[in-house]
């Protein structure tokens, strides 16, 4: 497709971050408009279209992907329906741009690939963990450089409140129907691991707890029973004998920890998201901040880099269905641990 061919998308799902990015996003490219969208409501449907100047809505998902005149599909909903959508997609001949996580779980994202494949001429693309960008270059320099040794461990800590009120309704990150195996924000937290060093563990030990077993689901009026870990503690192993350790919990109030660390023979890099700091501690040296090089720093073009993945054929790297599978299948064991009470999990 050449850079002067309109391109228009079609919308489905217009949650949080489809208006707070995609959208606007998409707006500020040329030749690109938004010519539809279609969300859970006609309400919230218009609503959105209202707001973007989006000229129609659909009444459900399934005529935006059969509209002849849509070019690329954005999927802005929960995970249930981004495996559907996509497939459905992709047989009409349309590219698309999910939301993270890629499905429900890896059979799902398998499902993706392969209508991704029978089509290749189509652009296939997840929207990336974000949170790293600006420092991921400067990462896997250090890490390319050798300095830090022989690589042993990856520790990553999340912690956040989403969880600690009982009482609280149940969210569709709570939902399994809605989100499936995905757990907190383990997904998105992995990704960023798989991203720097380009391999995967071969197997997953995980524990965790649910404290609030029962949610009211305003939707159904009822209580529901919750399935998804609300705190959970991991372990992968790698063939090489890297370690991946973690801790991912909903229940911890205050200001919450966000960090990774990289541990070698030689030395570690940590970085603080809280503080949006990257440190080096080499033997025998003080610790050290790394500031990224101005070029090296990434940033949010999810959008752009999809229209420009349209327009030129150049491959998807922010985030490949192949590497959103990854993930899922990493996703997927550390759910089969939890709910084993704790058995070790091949990937």
């Amino acid at each position: 497709m050449s850079s002067s061919e309109k391109i228009r998308v079609g919308v489905i799902g217009a949650g949080t971050n489809t208006k707070l990015k995609h959208i606007p996003g998409l707006l500020a490219i040329d030749g690109v408009s938004v010519d539809v969208v279609c969300n859970r409501s006609e309400e919230s449907s218009q609503k959105a279209a209202d707001a973007f100047g989006i000229p129609r809505i659909a009444s459900e998902w399934k005529a935006v992907v059969a509209d002849e005149s849509i070019d690329a599909i954005c999927i802005g909903t929960w995970p249930y329906l981004h495996a559907e959508i996509s497939i459905a997609a992709l047989r009409a001949g349309k590219h698309v741009l999910t939301e993270a996580r890629m499905a429900m779980n890896a059979v799902e994202g398998q499902a993706m690939i392969d209508a991704s494949r029978e089509r290749p001429e189509l652009v296939a693309q997840i929207v990336p963990a974000p949170f790293t960008l600006k420092w991921d270059a400067t990462i896997k320099a250090v890490l390319d450089s050798g300095d830090l040794g022989d690589l042993r461990e990856i520790r990553s800590i999340k912690t956040l409140p989403m969880n600690v009120d009982s009482s609280a309704p149940l969210s569709w990150r709570q939902n399994i129907e809605y989100s499936g195996n995905n757990a907190m924000m383990l997904g998105i937290y992995y990704e960023v691991v798989q991203r720097w060093i380009q391999r995967q563990p071969s197997r997953v030990w995980a524990y965790g707890r649910v404290f609030s077993e029962n949610r009211f689901d305003p939707e159904t009026s009822t209580d529901q029973t919750v399935r998804i870990p609300e705190s959970l503690t991991y372990t992968a192993v790698y063939d090489d004998g890297l370690h991946l350790t973690g801790l991912m919990t909903g229940i911890e109030l205050g200001n919450g920890r966000d960090e990774y660390a990289i541990s070698g023979s030689k030395g570690t890099l940590r970085l603080d998201l809280q503080t949006g700091t990257l440190y080096q501690t080499l033997i025998g040296e003080t610790e050290t901040i790394l500031e990224p090089k101005p070029e090296s720093i990434g940033s949010w073009n999810v959008e752009a880099d999809f229209i420009d993945s349209i327009r030129s054929g150049s491959p998807v790297t922010l985030t490949s269905f192949a590497d959103g599978l990854a993930y899922m299948k990493f996703t997927d064991a550390v759910k089969a641990s939890f709910d084993a009470d704790g058995a070790w999990q091949s990937i």
